[in-house]
């Protein structure tokens, strides 16, 4: 997702987002409601859990993510001008993901790499000796542009290319050579929007453009790919708080116009000629067979599917008639399946009908039965919809657990809510994808944020063994990386989608193209050291997906432990590990009690029974007496321990 808005805390942007997916903006005042099981089948549904999909890749601990911002990761450049061309603050390039770039991404315990930002999309460059039309200023959002603003969904960023002639080759060896590391890819699909001028070059034979063959004489139709505000131009949204696109540089195409007549519904759901500000001006509505009045020109998805397999949706949809949307949207994904790409991050999720979801979906996995299906969903009223009815594999855990762990990390929320996050998440925690930073969040070092990377190592630790789900880093995040710069379009603590830029933590690892952190400082080193250790640690340890007992509710009372302190057990038929981790900034030291059913299920006699610390090799003792256990742990500040008998 991208933020038409300078900053909005994650809550406000939660508010907003859910706001978003329930209703589009409507001129006259008129919401069009999106396409939902009603709750009380839903929750009927969740009593019977649906069949599971299995991940990707058979594995012995858990599924981990390395998000990467392509543009960013591989540039060298450090002048980092504010709005500041590719000349000057030069671009990351595929080539410079090499061999080396690649182990060090595996040595944080990674399967997967989500190359973001690499599709084509609008881009303040001329590229018009490859036949590529200019952009306009007025309509993209920086000098690089939204990522989330697809151009053409058969190419890749020319940005990203040595030679930009040979761009998806280019790109075609970057997912060869990440594969030869053991490694998987995903990229994004935006099924929401695209980007205001949408020009596919690299369409194959038989493909047609998005509306390309719309009616627009009409508002709606259900095979028109886009809504249109009929009778009325296009106008571009009256700028806020002194912007000007490109920071006031001249340009030929930055006049305060952009030609699109009649005016199609704006991204994130406007339905006026000029959308405002804030909007998702750079891109517009796709139509999923929505009508504007809210209901729907094509088969209802029955509630029971919420428990039916993945091959009983392909079998729903065989035969069915459905919106020409829904067949572009099966194409493109086949397209780069066929390319050998391994799965998708589907941006904005919820605001598309879930029975869309039930057909892509089916589709990808008739195809590729292991494919990495990854959704952002912002409503958790909505997460068990997308799941078993949508047939995703994983979900954002960000209105939940991120945000839990935020405030506590802030120093502001209780280790109460992780428990109650935790307990209510039981039937799905397996589909939540965990993560503490990703594009659209600020950096945890960022004072906006906590202002100290090392406070989010007992998140992490919570974050990545509390459950089965998988787990996200971006890059930097591993480092300390604090967002500090003004690139451009936008606020400083997140690292800039936007422009061109040189991220500096990183930079520091990357060392001048060798991978291999000779710039780190000594703090830099061993947070790496701590993200690289709990990582693998997560993917390789099967305990982790095995049963979770939590240890807060029982301790509460216990001296030294207190609501910035978390403890739970994992356990499976081999292994047991007790967790606990110390959110605040100074020591404690508590004797954890276990309680008397886990006890039980560990079938633990009396004695004493040595645990060793996974993350630093230290030693403990559990000590058994009847229906009683404690083990006395001490933990620094932000410190944790992973104690494994």
């Amino acid at each position: 997702m991208h933020l038409s808005i300078y900053s909005k805390s994650s809550r406000q942007k939660a508010w907003l987002l859910s706001a978003f997916a329930l209703a589009l903006v409507a001129s006259c005042g008129k919401a069009q409601v999106q396409n939902q099981t009603p709750a009380t089948e839903v929750k009927k549904m969740a009593e019977k859990p649906a069949p599971v999909t299995a991940p990707a890749e058979v594995q012995a601990g858990k599924v981990v993510v390395y998000q990467m911002f392509t543009r960013l990761f591989g540039n060298s450049n450090n002048t980092n001008q504010p709005w500041g061309t590719i000349a000057q603050n030069g671009v990351g390039k595929f080539n410079d993901i090499n061999e080396a770039a690649l182990k060090g991404i595996k040595e944080l315990g990674a399967s997967y790499v989500w190359y973001t930002g690499i599709l084509h999309h609008a881009v303040i460059r001329d590229y018009s000796a490859y036949g590529i039309s200019h952009d306009d200023p007025d309509v993209v959002k920086g000098r690089a542009g939204s990522p989330y603003a697809v151009k053409d969904y058969y190419s890749v960023n020319p940005d990203l290319a040595v030679d930009p002639a040979k761009r998806l080759e280019e790109f075609d060896a970057l997912i060869d050579r990440t594969h030869a590391q053991g490694l998987k890819v995903i990229i994004d699909i935006v099924p929401n929007h695209v980007a205001r001028h949408y020009q596919s070059l690299h369409k194959p034979e038989g493909i047609e453009d998005f509306g390309a063959s719309d009616d627009t004489s009409v508002e709606y139709k259900r095979d028109n790919n886009f809504y249109y505000v009929v009778g009325q131009p296009f106008q571009v949204p009256a700028p806020q708080n002194g912007y000007q696109p490109l920071g006031g540089e001249a340009h030929p195409l930055s006049d305060g116009k952009f030609a699109e007549n009649p005016a199609k519904w704006t991204g994130n759901g406007s339905r006026l000629a000029q959308p405002d500000f804030n909007d998702w001006y750079e891109t517009v509505k796709v139509n999923y067979g929505v009508k504007p009045d809210g209901s729907y020109d094509f088969d209802r998805l029955p509630a029971d599917y919420a428990t039916k397999s993945v091959q009983e949706h392909a079998a729903f949809w065989q035969g069915k008639d459905v919106p020409n949307s829904w067949l572009k949207f099966r194409d493109i994904t086949f397209y780069w399946l066929d390319k050998g790409v391994d799965g998708f991050r589907f941006d904005m999720a919820e605001m598309v009908p879930v029975e869309f979801w039930s057909f892509l979906n089916s589709s990808i996995k008739s195809k590729n039965p292991n494919a990495f299906l990854l959704a952002e969903v912002y409503n958790p009223a909505l997460y068990r919809d997308y799941i078993r009815l949508g047939k995703m594999d994983y979900l954002y855990d960000k209105v939940e657990m991120y945000d839990s762990l935020k405030l506590v990390m802030q120093g502001t929320g209780s280790t109460d809510a992780i428990a109650s996050v935790q307990q209510g998440m039981a039937d799905i925690e397996h589909h939540m994808l965990h993560f503490l930073e990703n594009h659209d969040e600020q950096r945890i070092a960022a004072p906006e944020f906590a202002g100290d990377a090392n406070k989010a190592k007992p998140a992490m630790v919570v974050s990545a063994l509390i459950s089965s789900s998988p787990t996200m880093l971006y890059f930097g995040q591993e480092v300390g990386e604090a967002g500090a710069l003004d690139s451009g379009f936008g606020d400083p603590s997140r690292t800039s989608i936007f422009d061109y830029a040189g991220v500096p933590a990183h930079q520091n690892w990357l060392n001048d193209g060798k991978y291999d952190g000779g710039r780190l400082t000594p703090d830099q080193k061993q947070l790496r050291e701590f993200y690289a250790k709990l990582m693998t640690l997560s993917a390789t340890e099967a305990v982790f997906n095995g049963a979770y007992h939590e240890l807060h509710s029982s301790n509460k009372d216990t001296a030294g432990y207190s609501d910035k302190t978390y403890a739970f057990a994992r356990f499976n038929d081999k292994t047991k590990v007790i967790v606990a981790s110390n959110f605040a900034t100074t020591v404690t030291s508590f004797a954890l009690k276990l309680p008397a059913d886990l006890l039980q299920q560990w079938q633990l006699g009396k004695g004493d029974y040595e645990l060793k610390d996974l993350l630093s090799e230290r030693k403990a003792s559990l000590k058994v007496t009847g229906d009683q256990a404690s083990v006395q742990i001490e933990l620094a500040a932000l410190e944790s321990v992973v104690l494994k008998f």
